[in-house]
């Protein structure tokens, strides 16, 4: 059980984000740290330096310790690949010459 348990510790923690792989801290307390600064200080993102992009940037981090961000994360990734489905159908409507005409 202990060699289990060992093998799960030493696990390398990633995130792929846009074709990317990027490693995380190997601490959890760090990676929580990280992410909440994250989402607090993107919450200043109309001063200098800091962007409204540490928002989501710290969630995706969250996600991968808490179930509850979790599961909004995957909910949100659900959402955006139907609207992307959607919006790919709608520019393939009748009229469209793409069906091999």
């Amino acid at each position: 059980m202990d060699e289990s348990g060992d093998r799960f510790e030493d696990r390398k923690r990633t995130i792929n984000l846009l074709g990317r792989e990027f490693s995380m801290p190997q601490s959890r307390r760090m990676r929580i740290v990280i992410g909440v600064l994250l989402v607090i200080l993107g919450c200043f993102g109309f001063l200098p330096i800091l962007g409204f992009w540490m928002i989501p940037l710290g969630l995706l981090i969250l996600s991968y310790e808490f179930p509850t961000v979790r599961r909004w994360r995957r909910r949100t990734e659900v959402w955006w690949a139907e609207r992307r489905g959607r919006r790919r159908a709608r520019a393939r409507q009748p009229g469209d010459q793409t069906n091999g005409m």
